[in-house]
Protein backbone atom coordinates (compact mmCIF):
# COMPACT_ATOMS: atom_id res chain seq x y z
CA UNK A 1 0.00 0.00 0.00
CA UNK A 2 3.16 2.93 0.75
CA UNK A 3 3.78 1.86 -2.53
CA UNK A 4 0.78 2.92 -4.22
CA UNK A 5 0.53 5.89 -2.42
CA UNK A 6 4.19 7.06 -3.19
CA UNK A 7 3.23 6.96 -6.94
CA UNK A 8 0.36 8.61 -6.40
CA UNK A 9 1.93 11.25 -4.56
CA UNK A 10 4.78 11.77 -6.90
CA UNK A 11 1.90 12.05 -10.46
CA UNK A 12 0.02 14.39 -8.02
CA UNK A 13 3.35 16.35 -7.20
CA UNK A 14 4.49 16.18 -11.10
CA UNK A 15 0.92 17.32 -12.28
CA UNK A 16 0.48 20.07 -10.18
CA UNK A 17 4.11 21.72 -11.09
CA UNK A 18 3.95 20.93 -14.93
CA UNK A 19 0.43 22.74 -14.98
CA UNK A 20 1.74 26.34 -14.74
CA UNK A 21 4.39 25.62 -17.46
CA UNK A 22 1.59 23.86 -19.61
CA UNK A 23 -0.54 26.93 -19.08
CA UNK A 24 2.24 29.44 -19.97
CA UNK A 25 2.86 27.00 -23.27
CA UNK A 26 -0.56 27.06 -23.84
CA UNK A 27 -1.04 31.00 -24.11
CA UNK A 28 2.42 31.49 -25.43
CA UNK A 29 0.94 29.58 -28.72
CA UNK A 30 -2.64 30.55 -28.64
CA UNK A 31 -3.91 27.21 -27.07
CA UNK A 32 -6.72 28.93 -25.52
CA UNK A 33 -11.11 27.87 -24.63
CA UNK A 34 -11.78 31.27 -27.22
CA UNK A 35 -15.63 32.55 -26.17
CA UNK A 36 -17.81 30.93 -28.25
CA UNK A 37 -22.10 31.45 -28.48
CA UNK A 38 -22.73 27.61 -27.66
CA UNK A 39 -20.25 28.41 -24.39
CA UNK A 40 -20.47 29.39 -21.36
CA UNK A 41 -17.28 30.91 -20.01
CA UNK A 42 -16.53 34.81 -20.40
CA UNK A 43 -13.20 35.06 -21.11
CA UNK A 44 -10.78 32.62 -23.11
CA UNK A 45 -8.80 30.00 -20.79
CA UNK A 46 -5.90 28.23 -21.52
CA UNK A 47 -5.62 24.45 -22.80
CA UNK A 48 -3.36 21.59 -22.38
CA UNK A 49 -3.50 20.72 -18.89
CA UNK A 50 -3.88 17.37 -20.38
CA UNK A 51 0.09 17.68 -21.53
CA UNK A 52 0.57 18.44 -17.72
CA UNK A 53 -1.63 14.98 -16.44
CA UNK A 54 0.43 12.69 -19.08
CA UNK A 55 3.43 13.80 -17.40
CA UNK A 56 2.13 13.24 -14.06
CA UNK A 57 1.21 9.80 -15.17
CA UNK A 58 4.83 9.09 -16.82
CA UNK A 59 6.45 10.28 -13.57
CA UNK A 60 4.11 7.79 -11.69
CA UNK A 61 5.07 5.08 -13.93
CA UNK A 62 8.88 5.71 -13.80
CA UNK A 63 9.01 5.69 -9.75
CA UNK A 64 6.71 2.68 -9.98
CA UNK A 65 8.85 0.91 -12.27
CA UNK A 66 11.92 1.86 -9.95
CA UNK A 67 10.18 0.35 -6.54
CA UNK A 68 10.74 -3.53 -5.77
CA UNK A 69 7.15 -4.05 -5.18
CA UNK A 70 5.79 -2.69 -8.67
CA UNK A 71 8.48 -3.28 -10.48
CA UNK A 72 9.36 -6.55 -10.42
CA UNK A 73 6.40 -7.67 -12.06
CA UNK A 74 7.31 -8.15 -15.46
CA UNK A 75 3.14 -7.60 -16.70
CA UNK A 76 2.70 -5.07 -14.58
CA UNK A 77 5.93 -3.10 -16.86
CA UNK A 78 4.71 -4.25 -20.00
CA UNK A 79 1.09 -3.06 -19.55
CA UNK A 80 2.13 0.12 -18.25
CA UNK A 81 4.28 0.52 -21.64
CA UNK A 82 1.51 -0.18 -23.77
CA UNK A 83 -1.24 1.95 -21.65
CA UNK A 84 1.14 5.15 -21.37
CA UNK A 85 2.14 4.51 -25.43
CA UNK A 86 -1.51 4.26 -25.98
CA UNK A 87 -1.85 7.49 -23.53
CA UNK A 88 0.58 9.55 -25.57
CA UNK A 89 -1.09 9.07 -28.70
CA UNK A 90 -4.50 10.03 -27.68
CA UNK A 91 -3.26 13.25 -25.66
CA UNK A 92 -1.46 14.06 -28.88
CA UNK A 93 -5.15 13.76 -31.00
CA UNK A 94 -6.31 16.13 -28.09
CA UNK A 95 -3.62 18.19 -28.52
CA UNK A 96 -3.60 18.87 -32.24
CA UNK A 97 -7.57 19.50 -31.53
CA UNK A 98 -7.68 22.04 -29.02
CA UNK A 99 -5.14 24.35 -31.48
CA UNK A 100 -6.68 23.50 -34.69
CA UNK A 101 -10.26 21.82 -33.56
CA UNK A 102 -10.36 18.61 -35.53
CA UNK A 103 -13.51 17.75 -37.55
CA UNK A 104 -15.22 14.58 -35.37
CA UNK A 105 -14.11 11.89 -38.17
CA UNK A 106 -10.44 12.49 -37.57
CA UNK A 107 -10.60 12.18 -33.75
CA UNK A 108 -12.36 9.97 -33.86
CA UNK A 109 -9.50 7.95 -36.14
CA UNK A 110 -7.06 9.34 -33.44
CA UNK A 111 -9.12 7.41 -30.73
CA UNK A 112 -9.30 4.16 -32.49
CA UNK A 113 -5.57 4.24 -33.40
CA UNK A 114 -5.02 4.72 -29.60
CA UNK A 115 -7.18 2.00 -28.82
CA UNK A 116 -5.67 -0.50 -30.91
CA UNK A 117 -2.23 0.04 -29.99
CA UNK A 118 -3.88 -1.24 -26.59
CA UNK A 119 -5.60 -3.55 -27.80
CA UNK A 120 -2.57 -4.87 -30.05
CA UNK A 121 -0.53 -5.08 -27.03
CA UNK A 122 -2.52 -7.07 -24.67
CA UNK A 123 -4.35 -5.13 -23.07
CA UNK A 124 -7.95 -6.37 -23.73
CA UNK A 125 -10.56 -8.34 -21.98
CA UNK A 126 -10.01 -12.01 -21.42
CA UNK A 127 -12.81 -13.41 -19.25
CA UNK A 128 -16.45 -12.07 -18.89
CA UNK A 129 -17.84 -12.82 -14.86
CA UNK A 130 -21.41 -13.51 -15.51
CA UNK A 131 -24.02 -14.80 -13.35
CA UNK A 132 -24.14 -18.78 -14.89
CA UNK A 133 -19.96 -18.61 -14.15
CA UNK A 134 -16.83 -17.32 -16.67
CA UNK A 135 -17.64 -16.51 -20.09
CA UNK A 136 -14.81 -16.93 -22.25
CA UNK A 137 -15.62 -15.87 -26.22
CA UNK A 138 -13.37 -16.25 -28.76
CA UNK A 139 -10.27 -13.43 -28.55
CA UNK A 140 -11.23 -11.77 -31.75
CA UNK A 141 -14.88 -10.88 -30.41
CA UNK A 142 -13.31 -10.20 -26.70
CA UNK A 143 -10.96 -7.49 -28.82
CA UNK A 144 -14.26 -5.85 -30.51
CA UNK A 145 -15.78 -5.45 -27.12
CA UNK A 146 -12.24 -4.03 -25.50
CA UNK A 147 -11.81 -1.81 -28.43
CA UNK A 148 -15.77 -0.25 -28.22
CA UNK A 149 -15.52 0.22 -24.33
CA UNK A 150 -12.46 1.85 -24.50
CA UNK A 151 -13.91 4.30 -26.67
CA UNK A 152 -17.21 4.48 -24.88
CA UNK A 153 -15.38 5.41 -21.55
CA UNK A 154 -13.07 7.81 -23.30
CA UNK A 155 -15.74 10.00 -25.31
CA UNK A 156 -18.16 9.67 -21.98
CA UNK A 157 -15.22 11.42 -20.04
CA UNK A 158 -14.63 14.07 -22.67
CA UNK A 159 -18.32 14.95 -22.55
CA UNK A 160 -18.65 15.68 -18.89
CA UNK A 161 -15.63 18.11 -18.96
CA UNK A 162 -18.17 20.58 -18.72
CA UNK A 163 -17.56 22.65 -15.28
CA UNK A 164 -14.60 23.89 -13.64
CA UNK A 165 -12.64 20.68 -11.67
CA UNK A 166 -15.26 18.10 -12.76
CA UNK A 167 -14.00 15.95 -15.32
CA UNK A 168 -10.82 15.34 -13.09
CA UNK A 169 -12.61 15.22 -9.85
CA UNK A 170 -14.93 12.27 -11.24
CA UNK A 171 -12.23 10.46 -12.72
CA UNK A 172 -10.26 10.87 -9.45
CA UNK A 173 -13.18 9.37 -7.70
CA UNK A 174 -13.78 6.48 -10.09
CA UNK A 175 -10.43 5.35 -9.70
CA UNK A 176 -9.78 5.86 -6.31
CA UNK A 177 -13.24 3.36 -6.53
CA UNK A 178 -11.55 0.85 -8.62
CA UNK A 179 -8.25 0.70 -6.60
CA UNK A 180 -10.26 0.24 -3.38
CA UNK A 181 -11.94 -2.94 -5.05
CA UNK A 182 -9.13 -4.17 -6.99
CA UNK A 183 -6.79 -4.31 -3.73
CA UNK A 184 -9.44 -5.28 -1.20
CA UNK A 185 -9.87 -8.31 -3.55
CA UNK A 186 -6.16 -9.35 -4.12
CA UNK A 187 -6.03 -9.25 -0.45
CA UNK A 188 -9.07 -11.18 0.00
CA UNK A 189 -8.15 -13.92 -2.42
CA UNK A 190 -4.44 -13.88 -1.59
CA UNK A 191 -3.33 -12.76 -5.08
CA UNK A 192 -0.60 -11.06 -6.12
CA UNK A 193 -0.91 -7.56 -4.90
CA UNK A 194 0.91 -5.75 -7.59
CA UNK A 195 -1.26 -5.53 -10.29
CA UNK A 196 -1.65 -2.93 -13.47
CA UNK A 197 -5.29 -1.80 -12.66
CA UNK A 198 -4.24 -0.90 -9.28
CA UNK A 199 -1.39 1.01 -10.42
CA UNK A 200 -3.18 2.65 -12.85
CA UNK A 201 -5.31 3.80 -10.98
CA UNK A 202 -3.47 5.43 -8.23
CA UNK A 203 -1.34 6.91 -10.71
CA UNK A 204 -4.47 8.12 -12.52
CA UNK A 205 -6.11 9.50 -9.55
CA UNK A 206 -3.09 11.18 -8.49
CA UNK A 207 -2.94 13.35 -11.77
CA UNK A 208 -5.89 14.23 -11.42
CA UNK A 209 -5.65 15.38 -7.54
CA UNK A 210 -2.56 17.37 -8.81
CA UNK A 211 -4.75 19.01 -11.41
CA UNK A 212 -7.71 20.03 -9.37
CA UNK A 213 -6.23 22.61 -7.48
CA UNK A 214 -5.22 24.47 -10.97
CA UNK A 215 -8.72 23.30 -12.94
CA UNK A 216 -11.32 24.29 -9.78
CA UNK A 217 -13.58 26.61 -10.17
CA UNK A 218 -12.76 29.83 -11.05
CA UNK A 219 -10.34 27.28 -13.32
CA UNK A 220 -7.18 28.86 -14.32
CA UNK A 221 -6.73 26.27 -16.86
CA UNK A 222 -8.67 24.08 -19.13
CA UNK A 223 -7.27 20.11 -19.51
CA UNK A 224 -8.85 20.52 -23.06
CA UNK A 225 -9.54 17.50 -25.00
CA UNK A 226 -5.90 16.09 -24.40
CA UNK A 227 -6.49 15.83 -21.11
CA UNK A 228 -10.36 14.62 -21.00
CA UNK A 229 -9.40 12.04 -23.73
CA UNK A 230 -6.71 10.94 -21.98
CA UNK A 231 -7.98 10.18 -18.65
CA UNK A 232 -10.86 8.30 -19.69
CA UNK A 233 -8.82 6.14 -21.96
CA UNK A 234 -6.63 5.19 -18.64
CA UNK A 235 -9.50 4.50 -16.38
CA UNK A 236 -10.99 2.14 -19.07
CA UNK A 237 -7.60 0.41 -19.76
CA UNK A 238 -7.44 -0.21 -15.49
CA UNK A 239 -10.66 -2.16 -15.60
CA UNK A 240 -10.06 -4.21 -18.74
CA UNK A 241 -6.30 -4.72 -17.48
CA UNK A 242 -8.11 -6.63 -14.33
CA UNK A 243 -9.31 -9.23 -16.03
CA UNK A 244 -5.85 -9.99 -17.65
CA UNK A 245 -4.13 -10.49 -14.03
CA UNK A 246 -6.63 -12.15 -12.44
CA UNK A 247 -7.44 -15.87 -12.53
CA UNK A 248 -11.27 -16.49 -12.56
CA UNK A 249 -11.16 -19.72 -10.95
CA UNK A 250 -9.87 -17.47 -7.92
CA UNK A 251 -13.04 -15.61 -8.16
CA UNK A 252 -15.83 -17.21 -5.74
CA UNK A 253 -19.56 -17.93 -7.21
CA UNK A 254 -21.75 -19.20 -4.60
CA UNK A 255 -24.98 -18.36 -6.71
CA UNK A 256 -27.19 -18.79 -3.31
CA UNK A 257 -24.69 -17.50 -1.53
CA UNK A 258 -23.42 -13.91 -0.68
CA UNK A 259 -20.36 -14.40 -3.18
CA UNK A 260 -22.27 -13.98 -6.61
CA UNK A 261 -22.06 -10.00 -6.10
CA UNK A 262 -18.28 -10.02 -5.41
CA UNK A 263 -18.16 -12.68 -8.14
CA UNK A 264 -20.32 -9.75 -11.03
CA UNK A 265 -17.96 -6.71 -9.54
CA UNK A 266 -15.72 -6.93 -12.27
CA UNK A 267 -18.49 -6.57 -14.67
CA UNK A 268 -20.48 -4.04 -12.29
CA UNK A 269 -17.51 -1.82 -10.99
CA UNK A 270 -16.66 -0.52 -13.91
CA UNK A 271 -20.18 0.61 -15.40
CA UNK A 272 -20.28 1.55 -12.33
CA UNK A 273 -17.52 4.23 -12.00
CA UNK A 274 -18.26 5.37 -15.72
CA UNK A 275 -22.20 5.57 -14.85
CA UNK A 276 -22.22 9.40 -14.82
CA UNK A 277 -20.53 10.18 -17.67
CA UNK A 278 -21.78 6.97 -19.66
CA UNK A 279 -25.46 8.05 -18.79
CA UNK A 280 -24.59 12.21 -19.72
CA UNK A 281 -23.27 10.27 -23.25
CA UNK A 282 -26.58 8.27 -23.58
CA UNK A 283 -28.61 10.80 -23.18
CA UNK A 284 -26.86 13.71 -25.70
CA UNK A 285 -26.70 11.08 -27.91
CA UNK A 286 -30.82 9.90 -27.70
CA UNK A 287 -31.64 14.13 -27.60
CA UNK A 288 -29.24 14.97 -30.30
CA UNK A 289 -30.58 11.86 -32.94
CA UNK A 290 -33.73 12.71 -32.20
CA UNK A 291 -33.55 16.46 -32.78
CA UNK A 292 -31.90 15.30 -36.03
CA UNK A 293 -28.74 16.45 -35.88
CA UNK A 294 -25.39 14.93 -35.56
CA UNK A 295 -24.87 13.18 -32.05
CA UNK A 296 -21.33 15.49 -31.94
CA UNK A 297 -23.52 18.41 -32.48
CA UNK A 298 -22.59 20.44 -29.05
CA UNK A 299 -25.55 21.93 -26.98
CA UNK A 300 -25.90 23.55 -23.55
CA UNK A 301 -28.64 20.63 -22.16
CA UNK A 302 -25.67 18.39 -20.60
CA UNK A 303 -26.65 16.62 -16.62
CA UNK A 304 -24.05 19.47 -15.48
CA UNK A 305 -26.13 21.76 -16.83
CA UNK A 306 -29.20 21.34 -16.01
CA UNK A 307 -27.77 21.38 -12.47
CA UNK A 308 -26.94 25.25 -13.49
CA UNK A 309 -30.25 25.82 -14.68
CA UNK A 310 -31.92 24.34 -11.81
CA UNK A 311 -30.66 27.31 -9.67
CA UNK A 312 -27.36 25.28 -8.65
CA UNK A 313 -23.96 27.61 -8.15
CA UNK A 314 -21.14 26.22 -10.30
CA UNK A 315 -19.49 25.16 -7.18
CA UNK A 316 -22.71 23.15 -5.91
CA UNK A 317 -23.05 21.19 -9.20
CA UNK A 318 -19.67 20.00 -9.52
CA UNK A 319 -19.56 18.62 -5.90
CA UNK A 320 -23.00 17.10 -6.75
CA UNK A 321 -21.40 15.52 -9.26
CA UNK A 322 -18.53 14.33 -6.91
CA UNK A 323 -21.38 12.95 -4.82
CA UNK A 324 -23.25 11.18 -6.80
CA UNK A 325 -19.98 9.63 -8.52
CA UNK A 326 -18.80 8.55 -5.31
CA UNK A 327 -22.36 7.33 -4.07
CA UNK A 328 -22.48 5.21 -7.01
CA UNK A 329 -18.59 3.78 -7.33
CA UNK A 330 -18.12 3.18 -4.13
CA UNK A 331 -21.77 2.48 -3.25
CA UNK A 332 -21.32 -0.83 -5.34
CA UNK A 333 -17.75 -1.35 -3.77
CA UNK A 334 -19.13 -1.43 -0.69
CA UNK A 335 -22.35 -3.53 -1.44
CA UNK A 336 -20.14 -6.26 -3.00
CA UNK A 337 -17.32 -6.59 -0.64
CA UNK A 338 -19.05 -5.91 2.57
CA UNK A 339 -23.10 -6.72 1.96
CA UNK A 340 -25.17 -6.24 4.88
CA UNK A 341 -28.38 -4.88 6.88
CA UNK A 342 -26.24 -1.93 7.73
CA UNK A 343 -24.22 -1.25 4.77
CA UNK A 344 -27.46 -1.13 2.45
CA UNK A 345 -29.18 1.06 5.10
CA UNK A 346 -25.82 3.28 4.53
CA UNK A 347 -26.28 3.37 0.80
CA UNK A 348 -29.93 4.44 0.72
CA UNK A 349 -29.41 7.05 3.48
CA UNK A 350 -26.31 8.75 1.03
CA UNK A 351 -28.59 7.84 -1.62
CA UNK A 352 -31.61 9.65 0.10
CA UNK A 353 -29.26 12.77 0.96
CA UNK A 354 -27.86 12.99 -2.68
CA UNK A 355 -31.59 13.36 -3.92
CA UNK A 356 -32.77 16.39 -1.39
CA UNK A 357 -29.33 17.60 -2.03
CA UNK A 358 -29.99 17.61 -6.04
CA UNK A 359 -33.80 18.38 -6.29
CA UNK A 360 -34.52 20.66 -2.96
CA UNK A 361 -35.76 24.25 -3.46
CA UNK A 362 -35.15 26.68 -3.29
CA UNK A 363 -32.09 27.27 -4.38
CA UNK A 364 -30.33 30.91 -4.74
CA UNK A 365 -30.41 31.50 -8.68
CA UNK A 366 -26.53 31.84 -9.88
CA UNK A 367 -25.83 33.66 -12.76
CA UNK A 368 -24.22 30.80 -15.54
CA UNK A 369 -22.52 32.71 -17.39
CA UNK A 370 -18.94 32.97 -15.39
CA UNK A 371 -15.36 33.86 -16.20
CA UNK A 372 -14.02 30.33 -16.03
CA UNK A 373 -16.74 27.58 -17.18
CA UNK A 374 -15.86 25.47 -19.12
CA UNK A 375 -16.28 24.35 -22.97
CA UNK A 376 -19.38 22.44 -23.63
CA UNK A 377 -18.92 19.05 -25.50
Amino acid sequence: MREYLLVLLVAAATTFLLTGIARTIALRYGAVAKVRSRDVHAVPIPYFGGVAILGGLIAGFAVASSLPFLGDSLQVARDARAILLGGVIICAVGVIDDLVELDPITKLAGQVLAVGVLVVQGIQLFWLPLPGGILSPPPAQLAVVTAGILLVSTNATNFVDGLDGLAAGVTAIGALAFFTYSYLLNVEQGLDRATTATLITAVLAGACLGFLPHNFWPARIFMGDSGSLLIGLMLAASTISLTGQMDPNAVPYEVGGSSLLPALLPLILPVAVLAIPALDLTLAYIRRTKAGRSPFAADKLHLHHRLLQRGHSHRRAVLLMYLWTALIAFGVVVLGLLLSWWTVLLVLAITATAIVLTTGLPFRRTPTSTPSLTKVS
